[in-house]
């Protein structure tokens, strides 16, 4: 690279087709349920909760040394108090949420090792250092060093907390949620009454939870629910006498009529494929009030990938995800912008449910704008701001941690993967650096007209999809200026070989039209005004 003090760039990644979903969710509500209907599902709910505790309590406590004599203990601690199917699946989630606190513990002490390192390294050195690409300076005041060295301290105690639970195997895991056991102590924030919170804390608590158990009658012995949507659950020993079906069943009296992918999901059910169940209650926000939901999982058969060529045949559009609004632009299958750019804006503010139906709303309006175009491919960011949230990082620019903070990386990478596989539609994952810099470097102003203003994100859209397709960023360059067409004249092409006129800029269509006749108002082919090459005249 030319020049010492020149910028290194880092190595960018190839791009990569997005893995597939590996399952399936859908969700409907049980409505007509009669009151003796939600009493017994509150009851298995509380009793079957109750178990689960407990058995996230034994598993907590075996730590690193569980193994499968163990697992076989607790099942069969449970069973008399439940039933074999019923144990095994409380048992398989307590080992399930076991290990993603041991995968969220270790998350954190590697967040807790970069923030002592970054603090470290600026402690050391001189006040006011300006900081350098690769690493930060030292802090602008010694009232500033002194409020970092404290946090310096404390950080290092929390790590060595850390250590201390990891090399015991011990986990800090809540059911119900940490979240909502906080919000207890502080009601007036949350706008909630202790009957409400009471009420939210043991919906939160209940375990009606089913897996599906493949070649068994509708894919589940446990948790049943036909074809027509009737369903019923196979009670607990303890509460067998609530049932009104036989073999210890209770059916309820409210239906089930799944609207998204009903089809695929009573095609299974006939079949008996395995499907899981979970029934949970959303209490809203007073005590009395309540819906039942149940939500069905299943494993989809394995779909070969599409290979990357196949998905870029008809074109790709180029995303540039944003705290506010998807920027997208429709390449064609040479890497050039065709037609306008769009935006697909969404507002990250209130509950996670409405978060999530905003990012769904988004996605949705661009996978209907894509398929219509008969683009199959959709280019985006492979982002992951995992390791840029620290406040060790970014210092004072809290608004700026918050804005990282709150973007949807994962849940927009999720939805958008899961959307477009039921589309058909492939998503490719490009690598993000230097995406809006050089978009905005090489297409911002040649795009940008007296009808069109192009913004910094749309230029970053154009590239995200020509990295998808293999193109370099940039445009493609003029050639030397005598050997130009128009002598030393500047000009940038775009057209295919072969694409008639590709020599040159097309002329306006005004200009095209005022030509259309000579200046004297005589027609085209007249001998004393023989009309130009190209415009209608036959060469000799």
């Amino acid at each position: 690279m030319a020049g010492t003090g020149a910028r290194r760039l880092r190595t960018l990644a190839d791009p990569f087709l997005a893995p597939v979903p590996s399952g399936v969710s859908v969700r409907d509500r049980l409505k007509g349920l009669t009151p003796e209907d939600e009493a017994v599902l509150r009851a298995v709910g509380a009793h079957l909760g109750s178990l689960a505790s407990t058995d996230l309590a034994a598993r907590c406590l075996d730590g690193t040394s569980h193994d499968k004599d163990s697992w076989a203990a607790r099942k069969r601690e449970l069973t008399p108090e439940s039933s074999s199917r019923w144990a095994g699946t409380i048992t398989r989630a307590s080992n399930e949420q076991w290990a993603l606190a041991r995968r969220s513990q270790a998350a954190h002490l590697h967040h807790l090792q970069t923030g002592i390192d970054t603090l470290r390294h600026r402690l050391s050195q001189p006040l006011g250092t300006k900081g350098t690409r690769g690493a930060p300076g030292g802090y602008a005041s010694r009232q500033e060093w002194h409020a970092k060295s404290r946090r310096l301290a404390t950080l290092e105690h929390r790590y060595a907390v850390a250590v201390a639970d990891w090399e015991a195997g011990w986990v800090h895991v809540v059911r119900g949620g940490k979240r909502l056991l906080h919000s207890r102590h502080h009601l007036g924030r949350v706008q909630l009454t202790e009957a409400g919170w009471r009420a939210r804390w043991e919906a939160a608590r209940f375990f009606l939870s089913a897996a599906g158990e493949s070649g068994k009658r509708h894919g589940n012995e446990t948790i049943r629910i036909t074809p027509e949507g009737q369903v019923s659950i196979r009670l607990p020993a303890p509460l067998a006498d609530l049932a009104n079906a036989a073999r210890g069943r209770y059916v309820l009296s409210g239906r089930v009529a799944f609207a998204h992918r009903g089809a695929e999901w009573a095609d299974r059910v006939e079949a008996d494929g395995a499907v899981a169940y979970r029934l949970h209650l959303d209490t809203g926000r007073g005590p009395g009030r309540g819906r039942w939901y149940v939500t069905a999982s299943w494993t989809p058969q394995a779909v070969p990938a599409l290979p990357m060529q196949a998905a870029l045949a008809r074109g790709v559009v180029g995303v540039d995800a944003n705290a506010d609004h998807l920027a997208a632009w429709r390449l064609d299958t040479r890497g050039n912008p065709t037609g306008n750019p769009r935006r697909f804006a969404f507002e990250l503010s209130g509950n996670s449910q409405h978060r999530d139906a905003q990012v769904r709303h988004a996605l949705s309006r661009l996978l209907r704008w894509a398929t219509t175009h008969g683009v199959r491919a959709i280019a985006v960011e492979d982002l992951d701001f995992s390791a840029d949230k620290s406040r060790e990082k970014h210092g004072r620019r809290k608004k700026f941690r918050q804005l990282i903070s709150g973007f949807p990386t994962a849940r927009l990478r999720s939805r958008l993967t899961s959307m477009a596989h039921t589309l058909g539609v492939s998503v490719i994952a490009v690598d993000p650096a230097y995406t809006s810099r050089w978009g905005a470097q090489h297409w911002q102003q040649p795009l940008t007209n007296k009808r069109r203003k192009v913004s910094r994100h749309d230029a970053a859209s154009i590239a995200v999809g020509r990295r998808a397709q293999g193109h370099p960023v940039r445009r493609r360059t003029a050639p030397p200026p005598h050997h130009q067409g128009d002598g030393v004249g500047h000009r940038t092409a775009q057209a295919a070989p072969g694409s008639c006129g590709r020599e040159g800029n097309r002329p306006p269509v005004t200009e095209r039209a005022h030509d259309a006749r000579g200046r004297t108002g005589q027609e085209r082919g007249d001998p004393a005004h023989p009309a130009p090459f190209g415009m209608g005249a036959v060469p000799k």
